[in-house]
């Protein structure tokens, strides 16, 4: 096969993608899953650079009545923490992982989860886009004018290179990530704490001067103005927040026990966002940073504090350059939350058929394969729609997670209300969601005023069309399954059993091998249709089935056994089925998260064994055939097909015919 190792393409694919998984590995899962370190790094980090964009877009708003900085800066911290507890909650009872995609369906119904989802999966396209897109443009703020022409093309090369990472795990992409992250701790740590302790002493005067310019104030303004002013600049800060659902949307790739794992990542990740968020605001104030062209806040507070500590021309520009390295490397971090998340999520909804089901499934790495290239591709669509404007890309990226945190505080509540019998602080445990509803509603209403006219139009319009489209492949889904169904009543109608024993196997005998799935009508409809088409011809029968290791199933080892003992026991249903009919019958499985490949191993298995085999697999032909119908559902029967004639091997489709009109 043109895959091999020992093949040109197979030897490059491996050097980019790595080896493929051993499913047999008893350590796989601990192999592959995140601690909590490495989830703050990959996860956490998504929120984490918003320090490098939210607070300055908050204080710009402000402007001469920069004062209310320091009640800014308790209102995001205030906020973080009442948010990301809100989803620690959601990962104590949720704990298998889909964050507020997966809260919304069950305790909201499948239309609010679609929703919560569509939402969800523009806010990770744009995740990717936005910290892309603000790293190059950190990098390039300290190159001449002249070079950015070049900001577009190194924005879609990352985006690529961020890619080839993802395809060969996220486990492997985040380690590699790790001394960038470490980097940007340090260097905004000392920013921080060294702006602080060298302003120390202005603290007891600058308390004095914001007493004193409130007052000024509300005798300017009135208090309906200085609200007005303060919630304008709260909800330009929105971008902040982004992030903070990443950890439980990513639940099923942490090392177990995941609830804990989850929530001590949920902790380090609101510690670090509130201390550098809120941080970088009140150390605006104490420089008296103003916004400078050519330069970002962040870049302005370095150099005021280099200046400021007395550092030398070469220590004190290193040490700003440093810094405003680390953020653009930190920015590039961040989009790894939208390629470690955002597949996780398409995989969820396409386990519930919003999506077709191959976003479901997982490559020999173990990844999403598919939803990594959608991601991938999505982001660069939005990169030369935008053409790598940042405020457009901002002003898009801070709408959508506010209607999925609103989605999942509203459902928290419901389940709050529903279970209160079995927990004895329900009382407090709803009243911390109630405010966390009421603060992300009032965001999403004031991002939505605010920003609709300059581009938040766009954002609604991209959200519904997502929701649209998955509207139409449920529907498709539906259909079909509706189509099916009548195959089952086959069960209600089987032949009688004979009352002799089965026959013996006879390798040297006319042998069907059969393609089977889980146990069904379906499957014995194939049955049925080999002796139809082939009365008394066939003496064995060889029941062959894959267990498709997905996005849905792999959560550890036991739900790959878990996997393993189903297919098993399907298995065993088409050979007791068989057997009563006086058939000599055996089976054969596997278990792989790729079903063509295994297939072919096991056909190939079969007919060394069984030199007279004809190897049958079934297929959907619909009445009318549209393009779409080969992307919704696989074509592995006429691939197998042509790898098996390949191989020397006589192999036949069975069509299964769909004739709903509603799912061509």
């Amino acid at each position: 096969m043109s895959d091999e190792p020992s093949s040109p393409l197979g030897r490059l694919r491996r050097f980019f993608f790595g080896a493929p998984r051993d499913l047999r590995d008893p350590q796989l899962y601990h192999r592959v899953s995140l601690v909590a370190f490495l989830a703050w790094v990959g996860l956490g980090a998504d929120g984490l650079s918003s320090s490098c964009y939210g607070p300055e877009a908050s204080f710009k708003v402000l402007g001469e009545h920069a004062y209310l900085a320091v009640f800014l800066a308790m209102g995001i911290v205030a906020t973080v923490f009442i948010i990301s507890y809100a989803y620690s909650r959601v990962i104590e009872h949720f704990p298998f992982g889909g964050g507020g995609y997966t809260v919304a369906s069950r305790l909201l119904g499948p239309r609010w989860g679609l929703i919560s989802g569509g939402a969800l999966l523009l806010d990770y396209f744009l995740t990717i886009t936005v910290s892309i897109v603000a790293s190059v443009d950190a990098f390039f703020s300290f190159l001449p004018a002249e070079h950015l022409r070049w900001k577009l093309p190194l924005a879609a090369v990352l985006i690529v290179g961020l890619t080839i990472l993802n395809l060969r795990g996220v486990k492997e992409s985040i380690q590699a990530l790790v001394p960038i992250f470490l980097a940007f701790v340090a260097t905004h740590l000392a920013l921080i704490l060294g702006t602080l302790f060298v302003h120390a002493r202005e603290v007891p005067a600058l308390a004095g001067g914001i007493r004193a310019d409130l007052r000024s104030g509300l005798a300017t303004l009135g208090v309906a103005g200085m609200a007005g002013l303060f919630l304008r600049a709260y909800a330009m800060g929105a971008g902040t927040y982004t992030g903070i659902e990443a950890v439980s949307n990513g639940l099923q790739i942490m090392r177990e026990p995941k609830v804990e794992t989850g929530k001590r990542t949920m902790i380090y990740m609101a510690a670090s966002l509130a201390f550098t968020a809120g941080g970088i605001i009140l150390c605006y104030l104490l420089v008296g940073a103003r916004p400078t062209d050519g330069q970002t806040m962040n870049a302005v507070l370095a150099q005021r504090f280099v200046e400021r500590v007395g550092w030398g021309s070469g220590l004190g520009h290193g040490f700003v350059v440093l810094t405003m390295a680390a953020e653009a490397a930190l920015l590039v971090i961040a989009a790894q939350a939208g390629f470690a998340d955002g597949p996780r999520i398409m995989a969820n909804m396409a386990q519930d058929s919003w999506l077709p089901h191959r976003f479901g499934s997982l490559s020999d790495r173990l990844t999403v394969q598919d939803g990594v290239l959608v991601m991938s591709a999505a982001s660069l669509l939005l990169l030369l729609h935008t053409g790598g404007d940042i405020t457009t890309l901002v002003i898009m990226y801070s709408i959508n997670v506010f209607i999925t945190f609103c989605l999942t505080q509203a459902a928290m509540i419901r389940f709050g209300i529903r279970d209160r019998r079995e927990h004895a602080d329900w009382r407090k445990q709803i009243a911390v969601h109630l405010i966390g509803f009421v603060l992300c509603l009032g965001m999403l209403v004031l991002n939505v005023a605010m920003k609709f006219r300059e581009g938040g139009w766009e954002t609604m319009l991209l959200t519904g069309a997502i929701i649209g489209f998955c509207v139409l492949i449920r529907r498709h889904y539906d259909g079909v399954r509706r189509d099916l169904s009548r195959l089952d009543e086959v069960l209600t109608h089987l032949p009688a059993s004979t009352s002799g024993a089965a026959c013996a196997l006879d390798r040297k005998a006319p042998t069907a091998v059969l393609l089977v799935g889980g146990y069904g009508g379906l499957g014995v409809h194939s049955i049925l249709s080999i002796q139809r088409l082939f009365p008394g011809h066939f003496k064995n029968f060889v029941f062959v089935s894959v267990g498709v290791i997905d996005a849905a199933t792999f959560k550890g080892v036991e739900a790959v056994e878990e996997v393993r003992r189903h297919t098993e026991d399907a298995l065993s249903r088409y050979v007791a089925l068989a057997r009563g009919w006086g058939l000599a019958a055996e089976s054969r499985m596997g278990l792989s998260t790729e079903v063509m490949e295994e297939a072919e191993r096991l056909c190939v298995q079969a007919s060394r064994d069984y030199p007279r085999a004809i190897i049958f697999a079934g297929k959907l032909v619909f009445q009318h055939e549209r393009w779409y119908q080969r992307f919704l559902h696989n074509e592995t029967a006429f691939q197998l097909q042509r790898r098996l004639q390949f191989a020397g091997l006589n192999s036949m489709v069975l069509p299964v015919r769909v004739l709903s009109p509603a799912g061509a």
